[in-house]
């Protein structure tokens, strides 16, 4: 039942989450000797997925940060994981809505909708 559209919203839902926890994990280990930060990507993918017309084809990249190190072998910085926290989570949300607007298009073609 689900469109080429819901399966794209799938897909970014899906990338979206797994950076969130990446995330999460950086902020949990800004304190550990040696912990590199991770990052995830998958726009890129998602972009070739949709344009090859099946977004279900989305890999999600999860890589080690590039980022200088700390004098203990660590790189997270607390400032940019709230602002990826912040932007992704935006993004979350307005996936979320586009999903919550299919449904509600299909239960008004179903004629549940008024």
């Amino acid at each position: 039942m689900i469109d080429s559209t819901g399966s794209a919203i799938y897909a970014a839902l899906n990338g979206l989450a797994a950076r969130q926890r990446v995330i999460a994990n950086n902020v949990a280990n800004i304190e550990t000797p040696g912990f590199i930060a991770g990052r995830v990507s998958f726009e890129d993918s998602l972009r070739a997925a949709i344009a090859g017309g099946d977004a279900g084809a989305t890999s999600v990249a999860t890589t080690r940060s590039a980022d200088p190190v700390n004098q203990n072998g660590n790189n997270v910085s607390l400032d940019n994981e709230v602002v990826s926290m912040t932007d992704t989570d935006l993004r979350y949300q307005l996936m979320v809505q586009a999903m919550n607007q299919k449904f509600g298009l299909l239960r008004t073609a179903i004629g549940g909708g008024a």
